[in-house]
């Protein structure tokens, strides 16, 4: 076989678009990889562009019913960016309309390279990229598709053309597979790593082999050359059986009664808590958390089950409506739970808790490197007597998630990732018309305003922003602060980062450990950087230090990036916009109290916003205004209280949220009942 790199439209009109998802800058980062790892292996590349001739006017007619003028020949806006530009020798193909075999010119190129397979990246995922596979698959052609340097303005377009596509016209793969796919030939579709091979599934209790599946590594974030395990990817066949195992599950659960459902969980809190240390150090192992942070997580996963313990039982019975009619809650059946690694324990136990207190089973797919702790507090689970069916995991990477969303056996799905994440489930959860809970993460900010406590206000906002290195979805992304106190907040500011502790996760002292992976640091140094060259100042408080040696030797072992705090950038640059899920913070000011909450609202997202103030209208104005699922006073965006309802307005969160009297919403179905007359409904009432 003979593979071909096919770029299609990476020029600066489509790859500027406010919409696009994954941004620019990601999508630039990784295709820039791939075109990377194609040159070293001799893979030939072929640029196909999008171009319009000013003179002939020989735009798309409806760009033409548009009055819109894109990607014209000689223009910036038609031109690739630098990472992205062609070198010599490599063809470059002009397109008009959507598939890049519209132009002649590409199937004689593909011709003259004699490949066989084509792999693609580029935009947008929804139109040209999919009329471009559609017709490499009528050309006889074998089209791969780089899942993670691909992006669309239409995220749901995307996501329904991913699910359409996928081993129908074309596979999909990271750029990561592909790059050794380019090394090692596409024959072959499997992996192996010389490491701890996890099962792909446990259902009922038993693992399941793994030997026929493919499989990806795990390094560690303290040292990134170690690899930790290996996850085997789970299909639809270990999710089918996963589904089936926990609707047979379901049916005696269910009927329990409340006292035995409470029983079980109380033991698992009991026995959460008594491994808090044990696990606190595998978190520090397998994701860089550090373990004072871990132990607190693990403490936390202990109070959500002991709250979702009280619960059982709680809504089945009828509740008057009317003279002959009733309501109750029953459950909603079998629940998918998709969790990130970042809390791979307090979400998915916030989760699946609540779910069996109130009847259900589950089907848990955590994230690859949350894989070995969800296997450890899945054996802690039947250990406190949970029967081995009612929690069913499946382990993998997103294929696996979109594998059990779709399975006709999964009546509702919960999942926290990301916005993209989001799409997929939306798209999966449509087209089956299940239920879907969501936490899609945060950009979050902190206003710091008129008698404030500013010292307080920056202990408090460093701390919120840089623990766990800015790993969680309620970190204190961004400041809005008076334009009077800006310097002195700054200033403020970089004292309270350079006090926390930064390095190796399993010491005791440290307050902000490693990224999760080499990738995810360096997309946050890619970020840092951008915003630098475009004007905006960083700050490094921990550069100066006596430590900054020692540091320098971690960050060349592990994932390690060091906090920094950014000020000046423009409201709308990438920096400010985008949550870049890393030990970063931006700083704005504003001179009115309206301009603030205006900046503070203005992002996609809407997960958690704080004011820190003294006296004066500003709670209340805030409390009217912010447009946020948590409010927080005087104090940072990070953390919540598992007593209250916990999820984000706009971009960041669909569906009931977790927690609090959200847990009932989401997790039982209301069911109206009749004919049961006043008094059989009023004697269930006083049972």
């Amino acid at each position: 076989m003979r593979a071909l790199l096919l770029l299609i439209d990476l020029q600066n009109d489509f790859l500027e678009a406010a919409a696009l998802e994954p941004a620019r800058p990601d999508v630039i980062r990784r295709a820039a990889r791939l075109l990377a790892a194609a040159r070293d292996a001799d893979v030939p590349v072929i640029h196909c562009v999008t171009s319009v001739d000013p003179d002939r006017d020989d735009r798309m007619p409806h760009w033409k019913a548009a009055g819109r003028w894109s990607c014209v020949r000689g223009s910036r806006g038609h031109a690739a960016p630098a990472e992205l530009a062609p070198r010599a020798g490599e063809k470059i193909v002009e397109k008009t309309f959507f598939s890049g075999f519209s132009a002649e010119a590409l199937a004689a190129a593909i011709a003259e390279a004699r490949a066989d397979t084509v792999v693609l990246a580029g935009v947008h995922l929804h139109g040209c990229i999919r009329a471009t596979a559609l017709d490499a698959y009528a050309a006889g052609l074998d089209a791969w598709i780089a899942e993670d340097a691909t992006a669309s303005d239409d995220p749901l377009h995307a996501a329904v053309t991913r699910r359409y596509l996928d081993g129908r016209a074309a596979r999909f793969a990271t750029v990561e597979e592909l790059a050794a796919r380019f090394r090692g030939g596409f024959a072959d579709g499997s992996s192996s790593v010389a490491a701890e091979r996890l099962p792909p599934a446990v259902v009922a209790g038993r693992p399941i082999d793994a030997a026929h599946l493919p499989c990806a590594p795990h390094r560690s974030p303290r040292d990134t050359s170690r690899v930790l395990f290996s996850v085997a990817r789970a299909g639809a066949r270990e999710a089918a059986l996963a589904s089936a195992a926990a609707r047979e599950g379901a049916r005696g659960w269910s009927a329990a009664a409340a006292s035995r459902r409470t029983a079980v969980l109380l033991e698992l809190a009991d026995r959460l808590e008594g491994e808090s240390d044990s696990l606190a150090r595998e978190m520090a192992v397998d994701v860089g958390k550090p373990v004072g942070q871990g132990s607190a997580e693990v403490r936390r996963a202990a109070e959500l089950v002991r709250r979702a313990a009280a619960s059982a039982g709680a809504g089945a019975g009828l509740v008057p409506c009317g003279p002959h009619s009733a309501s109750r809650r029953v459950p909603v059946g079998v629940v998918a739970a998709i969790t990130p690694w970042n809390n791979p324990v307090g979400i998915p136990w916030g989760k699946l808790a609540p779910a069996l207190a109130l009847g259900n089973a589950a089907v848990w797919k955590p994230a690859p490197a949350a894989t070995r702790i969800a296997l450890r507090t899945l054996q802690l689970a039947r250990d406190a007597g949970l029967p081995d069916s009612l929690i069913n995991l499946v382990a993998g990477d997103h294929r696996t998630a979109a594998a059990v969303m779709a399975d006709p056996g999964i009546d509702a799905v919960s999942l926290s990732g990301s916005s993209l994440a989001g799409w997929a489930a939306q798209e999966a959860c449509a087209r089956r018309r299940i239920p879907l809970q969501a936490e899609l993460g945060g950009n979050n900010c902190a206003i710091v305003w008129s008698g404030a406590d500013l010292p307080r206000a920056a202990i408090d906002i460093a701390r919120g922003a840089f623990a766990f290195a800015g790993q969680r979805c309620t970190a204190n992304r961004r400041v809005v602060v008076e334009s009077a106190m800006h310097d002195g907040l700054l200033e403020l500011l970089a004292a309270a980062a350079a006090e926390l502790s930064w390095g190796d996760p399993l010491d005791p002292t440290t307050d902000v450990g490693p990224l999760v992976s080499v990738d995810a640091r360096d997309r946050v140094l890619a970020s840092l950087g951008r915003a630098e060259a475009t004007g905006a100042r960083v700050l490094r408080p921990h550069a100066s230090r006596e430590s900054a040696a020692a540091l320098e030797a971690l960050e060349g072992l592990g994932a390690y990036c060091v906090p920094a705090i950014v000020s000046g950038a423009s409201h709308d640059s990438e920096i400010v916009q985008e949550e870049t899920f890393g030990p970063v913070l931006v700083v704005e000011s504003a001179r009115t109290f309206e301009e603030a909450l205006a900046l503070a609202d203005g992002v996609r997202q809407g997960l958690a916003a704080s004011l820190f103030a003294g006296d004066g209208p500003w709670r209340e104005h805030f409390l009217t205004a912010a447009r946020a699922g948590i409010l927080k006073w005087n104090s940072s965006t990070a953390d919540a209280d598992g007593a209250a309802p916990f999820g984000g307005w706009k971009a960041s969160g669909l569906g009931p949220p977790e927690h609090g009297p959200g847990n009932a919403e989401f997790y039982g179905r209301l069911q109206a009942v009749y004919g049961l007359g006043p008094e059989r409904v009023a004697n269930e009432v006083e049972a």
